[in-house]
């Protein structure tokens, strides 16, 4: 806990009781309300022997925990599928690797196995079974397995607690304007929060690219990670003050800091009405270039909220909400259904639909284990939908039904090879001869098919693919965590997360470059095309397409109102002529300092 400020200093002097702590600002605003704080829900478990005639009942007994937990989790899931944003995607992921892990799972299996063998009660059984598994990750040096780790510690307390018939309702009692401060938020938590209540949230543990990072700023919450010092010793109903864009929690604020948090609050919520008017004004720099701005869509929810920003189409449908939080796979005339409501919706408008992108941290249980050790370099999205022709064809099939409803585009992600560009046109020609057996009305002309650039080989080879693709759509996200070998979901690297590595910008530049050679339309869809940190970078580099977040539109539109491109040009220029990291971020930074 630290009573002093970082270099970061406010105009306000601390007083004696006043405690600042230092953490990661990851969704912007000003909370100013009361501490809640909040505890993981752990049960405390005494361990003892069972008789042997017993054993049969304890092992049903812990089968029983397992199904309530099972529908407990289903019930969250059902309330994940109404949430907008990233976070829904987001949350549905994780949840379904809960689901995963209550059925047949080694966690499953090695606790029954230890209340038959050891005869020990179920809710010793799943401490030791988790303390083992716990190890074994562990000691695998494995950086996503390691984030694996608290999630099989969550369903653990979950288990405990439906064992012991322990009560877990964290959130149900929050006075107004509650701030939740706790060492970490699991995503089941984070389900349970109402903005309406929640004015914000300061977590210890957690990164920008977190689930509790994710939801607060889908949520629209306020919310530092990482924070400095212990929660322990908080008192519920201290005075505190939540700074998302600075990192900043203060506790027991002084009459000048509240009045100075005030101020700014009132000006943040100025600047945010200022934004949403201009969602109905064109996207074009100072000097005249037009620049497209759309909206990336994680669910159907978000479809209101996507056409009110004044984007002009939705540059990246994340298709696999389709896919997840289900026993089965969706049928084709499931998914044409779901894609068409959303063709007729943006009413003319280009609905951009990436294929099945599962693999990695993004489960659907229906696919089955696809894994393998390494599930990032497995068989992740095209790699999968390539391997299970079914999936792939049913998918094109819904796409090319709902594109004779309005304009489609095919984006494929992961693309890393020629090869498969050609093997996903060979299957749409296999499709289109289905339809016109079945005399089913679908899109004529066929909707261009684009590649997602997000690893490095495909930067590389960009001219090759540009040459079989209609369009490019670079995914800096993944570009960027491929390119440094670093997980922007593992905290003890986080920090090394960075778009301005002079690597990531010239994969950037040769994939922007062969997109302009071969006449294509390239854009950037990745977390930096909505900051406006970044935009001037962007279009320097000859990006004019950029799809980001719906609630992101207007701060970019803006940047780009006030930008000169023909200047943004020269500065690119001098940027990609650097090799190191921080000197690009100062003369970025500059730039943007003096172009308004």
């Amino acid at each position: 806990m630290s009573s002093e400020p970082d270099d970061r200093t406010l105009d306000v002097p601390p007083v004696a009781d006043e405690q600042i702590f230092i953490g990661q600002g990851v969704s912007p605003g000003i909370a100013i309300g009361v501490a809640h704080p909040h505890d993981a829900g752990n049960v405390a478990v005494p361990e003892y022997k069972i008789a042997k005639d017993k054993v049969d009942s304890e092992r049903a007994r812990f089968t029983d925990a397992v199904s309530a937990a099972s529908r407990q989790i289903s019930k969250l899931q059902s309330k994940a599928r109404g949430l907008q944003g990233s976070a829904g995607e987001e949350l549905g992921y994780l949840l379904a690797a809960y689901q995963q892990m209550l059925k047949g799972s080694r966690l499953v299996r090695g606790v029954d196995r230890r209340v038959a063998e050891e005869r020990i009660n179920a809710e010793a059984a799943v401490q030791r079974e988790i303390g083992d598994i716990v190890r074994g990750f562990a000691a695998m040096d494995d950086a996503y397995l390691a984030a694996r780790i608290e999630d099989i510690r969550e369903v653990g307390r979950r288990l405990v607690r439906n064992l012991t018939k322990t009560p877990y309702k964290p959130f149900s009692l929050l006075p107004k304007d509650a701030v939740i401060l706790a060492e970490e938020l699991s995503p089941a938590d984070t389900a349970l929060l109402d903005p309406h209540t929640v004015a914000g949230m300061a977590t210890v543990l957690g990164g920008a690219a977190s689930h509790t990072a994710i939801m607060a700023r889908s949520l629209g919450l306020p919310a530092v990670v990482g924070m400095t010092g212990v929660i322990g010793g908080i008192q519920p109903g201290v005075p505190v003050i939540i700074d998302g864009s600075e990192g900043r929690v203060i506790l027991n604020p002084s009459e000048d800091t509240l009045c100075f948090y005030r101020k700014k609050r009132a000006e943040f919520l100025r600047l945010r009405r200022e934004l949403h008017r201009l969602r109905k004004v064109p996207a074009v720099t100072l000097d005249g270039a037009e620049i497209t701005l759309q909206a990336n869509l994680e669910l159907p929810a978000e479809i209101d909220g996507v056409l009110a920003s004044g984007c002009s189409g939705v540059g990246l449908l994340r298709s696999e909400f389709l896919y997840m939080n289900r026993p089965d796979l969706p049928t084709e005339e499931q998914q044409y259904e779901v894609l068409r409501d959303l063709v007729l919706k943006l009413d003319g408008r280009v609905l951009t639909i990436r294929t099945l992108d599962a693999g990695g941290d993004k489960h659907a249980p229906a696919l089955g284990n696809f894994g393998g050790t390494n599930p990032a370099l497995g068989l992740p999205a095209i790699r999968l939908s390539l391997k299970r022709p079914e999936i792939l064809e049913a998918q094109l099939a819904a796409i090319l039904r709902a594109g004779a409803h309005g304009p489609v585009r095919i984006l494929l992600p992961m693309v890393c090879a020629v090869d498969e560009l050609l093997a996903v046109r060979a299957a749409l020609d296999v499709v289109v001869r289905r339809l016109k057996r079945r005399h089913v009305a679908f899109a004529n002309p066929l909707p261009p098919v684009g590649t997602m650039i997000e690893v490095p080989g495909a930067a590389l080879a960009a001219d090759a693919l540009a040459w079989h693709s209609d369009f490019f759509a670079i995914g800096t996200n993944d570009l960027t965590q491929y390119t440094l070998a670093i997980d922007r979901a593992d905290e003890s690297v986080a920090h090394l997360y960075n778009p301005l590595h002079p690597a990531v910008l010239r994969l950037i530049q040769f994939a922007a470059e062969a997109a302009l050679r071969a006449r294509i339309s390239v854009s950037v869809c990745g977390e930096i095309a909505g900051d406006p940190r970044y935009t001037a970078l962007l279009l320097g580099l000859g990006i004019r397409d950029l799809s980001m977040s719906a609630t992101n539109i207007p701060r970019v539109k803006q940047r780009i109102r006030n930008l000169d491109l023909v200047a943004a040009t020269r500065r690119a220029r001098v940027i990609m002529d650097q090799s190191d990291s921080t000197k690009i971020g100062q003369l970025l930074d500059d730039f943007n300092s003096s172009s308004g």
